[in-house]
């Protein structure tokens, strides 16, 4: 038995014993994420932290980073070579705002991986290039679960320790005001995001977010796009200057809505404010990214180091078409391919779209896998080897009794300037493809010991 597996099973046999079992610090515990603005529904749907061992987290960060070197690497030959660059399946105006400088030279100021730590093994299986969502929520939780009985109990037993949060996020922002050419000493800030109908001004993570800037100094407003201008140089909502956009945007979204003209895209394009993420950024966040970082053609002339970490921490990854390809040196016909191998392969949208969804063979029949397969041929997808996905219970309350669950946990690094600092855990109902309640975030803390 692991330590960190030591240590769960001595939390539930904790919180099943008096006088934790009537669950009242529980019912408190919500009570208190809902006074924190945790969304409407709690947000962390268990009862315990997910615990990583200091090695573990050590491990993982040091691999991510030399992965994300890699995504940065591969992202700055697509933009120099015309043949990989179409491999990614841009958009037009995706390809015209990839042309575009940011006025600062790194790929994405902030990201994250999706990876999956099952049993010493590790994997990464996709990159989100925007700020890692759960960051504030993340940092909130810590510090309620922290100071929570049966933590505060557990806690005399073993030292657990809080991952960094926001202030990273805004370090970011900040450094890459000042490559932009930035000369203001406090930037106004701008988090450029669409507010969901019905959804109150200070009902989503990015509220919590701006309270933080604010709190260290920084003029930060909630902005919706269509609210924005830009005339005589300056971007504004209204008499709000704006220095820094932090965008929570997808492109393909802002896409749907507005065009090039839009005043956010000619302040980009003009160097009058400095945007995080970049446009640009939008490249590593595709799915067929992973298509180019496992071709070992492409990747030939990469630093041994990372073609070690992309061989040992990546799977197998490639664009959905007629086509030939290589897998583990043999040349197959990829439709023939992922037809046979159903069992250890997932199908993965190019785009993070809430109306495309991931497939895995394992959980669908050979019929529902051919038709998968001939959406996949039609709208960007990419075949990946899976990952094993990571499980462990969780402690939850349901119907105010206390229930163990099998649950499947996806941490995400947190990456600044590819530095990881931090990470989120994100929870759902083991095996499961459709919505659930029960999906959600766990507060993450470093298990340090005795």
């Amino acid at each position: 038995m692991t330590q960190v597996s030591e240590a769960i099973a001595r939390y539930h046999k904790l919180i099943e014993s008096e006088p934790y079992i009537d669950l009242a610090w529980a019912k408190k515990l919500e009570e208190e994420m809902k006074a924190a603005k945790l969304a409407g529904r709690p947000i962390s749907p268990v009862l315990r932290p997910h615990l990583l061992s200091h090695r573990d987290y050590t491990a993982m960060a040091k691999a991510a980073e030399t992965v994300l070197s890699a995504i940065g690497r591969v992202t700055q030959m697509a933009l120099a070579n015309p043949a990989l660059l179409a491999r990614l399946q841009l958009l037009p105006a995706e390809r015209m705002l990839a042309g575009v400088e940011p006025g600062y030279s790194f790929a994405s100021i902030t990201g994250r991986l999706d990876a999956s730590l099952n049993n010493g093994s590790m994997r990464f299986v996709s990159h989100g290039a925007d700020a890692p969502p759960g960051v504030m929520f993340g940092e909130t939780l810590a510090d309620l679960y922290y100071d929570a009985p049966p933590i505060r109990e557990f806690r005399k037993k073993y030292k657990l320790k809080k991952l960094p949060g926001a202030k990273p996020l805004l370090n970011v922002l900040l450094k890459a005001y000042k490559d932009c050419g930035g000369k203001q000493k406090k930037p106004r800030i701008a988090i450029v995001e669409f507010r969901q109908p019905f959804q109150s001004a200070d009902a989503s993570e990015h509220a919590l977010l701006a309270a933080f800037f604010q709190s260290e100094g920084f003029s930060t407003e909630i902005v919706p796009p269509d609210q924005i201008e830009y005339r005589n140089g300056v971007l504004r909502r209204g008499e709000f200057v704006i220095d820094i956009v932090y965008r929570r945007i997808k492109l393909q979204d802002f896409l749907v809505r507005f065009d090039l003209t839009h005043p956010l895209v000619r302040a980009y394009k003009e160097r009058a404010v400095c945007m995080v993420n970049s446009f640009r950024a939008e490249l590593s966040a595709k799915g067929a990214i992973f298509d180019l970082l496992t071709d070992d053609a492409v990747t030939a002339k990469f630093p041994a180091v990372e073609r070690r970490a992309i061989k040992d921490f990546v799977p197998w990854t490639r664009l959905v078409q007629a086509a030939k390809t290589t897998y583990k040196r043999q040349t197959v016909d990829l439709p023939e391919f992922v037809m046979k191998h159903r069992a250890k392969l997932v199908l993965r949208p190019n785009d993070d779209n809430a109306e495309l969804h991931t497939i895995y063979g394992l959980r669908t029949d050979d019929l529902g896998w051919e038709k998968a397969l001939r959406q996949a041929m039609r709208t960007p997808y990419v075949v990946q080897e899976v990952a094993e996905p990571a499980r462990s219970v969780f402690p939850l309350m349901q119907y105010g009794s206390l229930m163990m669950k099998d649950m499947q946990v996806d941490v995400h690094p947190h990456s600044f300037l590819g530095k990881v600092h931090g990470c989120s855990s994100w929870l759902s109902v083991a095996g499961s493809q459709g919505f659930s309640t029960l999906t959600g975030l766990a507060p993450t803390f470093l298990l340090e010991g005795k």
